[in-house]
């Protein structure tokens, strides 16, 4: 059961995510805040998994409080993911520096808010398809956030999985790329993994790094 917790100043908010994932299995919502100050209080009692965390709050902003969660996050580690309607660059690369797991668009589908937060629970990253661009050229264009894959990691992936590598870097989807593709979700999942695996990634968002500092694709 993945333990979670709710931080947003509008109640209906609240009560709206709380209603998409009370009707998961593997999900249970154990708290909820309703600014950062009360976010820091409850996961230092409480310890969800995952803190679905609002950016703009009174008292205390979303980025602060997950610097101050992250800070002592325990064994195993809280992991947060911040979910705003802005698509603001200054809140992504707070967020990312903060160490948070995940950057959603509160715009997403219930399918993609469960979806991140079972990868983050597993200890994946995850970034919204649409936010990735930004990513990539804040990270080619300054210092790589990653080295470059060795041409022996790439030489070891299969065309389907060179396929799919490039497809994540585009900012596609899983199911997007399931679409493209015409194979099914769970088959992207295992490129996907296959992917991070055989370059000795982390998560998608140094995949996708690679992927342009490769040449596999360009940020035009």
């Amino acid at each position: 059961m993945i333990r979670v917790a709710l931080v947003d100043d509008q109640d209906l908010v609240r009560t709206g995510f709380g209603l998409i994932l009370s009707v998961e299995d593997d999900i249970e919502i154990v708290g909820e805040a309703a600014d950062g100050l009360a976010a820091v209080d409850l996961v230092a009692e409480l310890r969800p998994d995952v803190v679905l965390m609002d950016v703009q709050m009174p008292e205390l902003d979303g980025i602060e409080a997950a610097r101050r969660i992250l800070a002592d996050a325990g064994d195993p580690p809280t992991r947060i993911i911040i979910l705003t309607t802005f698509e603001r660059d200054d809140y992504l690369f707070a967020a990312l520096e903060a160490g948070v797991s995940g950057f959603l668009l509160k715009s997403c589908s219930a399918d993609e808010l469960t979806g991140a937060i079972r990868a983050v629970a597993d200890g994946h990253a995850l970034l919204a398809p649409q936010l990735t661009r930004r990513v990539i050229e804040r990270f080619t264009s300054s210092r790589p956030a990653v080295a470059a894959a060795p041409a022996e990691g790439l030489d070891e992936l299969t065309d389907r999985e060179r396929e799919v590598l490039v497809r994540m870097a585009q900012g596609l989807s899983n199911a997007e790329i399931a679409e493209d593709l015409v194979v099914s979700m769970a088959t992207v999942k295992t490129h996907v993994s296959r992917v991070l695996m055989k370059l000795g990634l982390r998560d998608r968002v140094q995949a996708v790094v690679v992927a342009y500092q490769a040449g596999l694709v360009s940020p035009d």
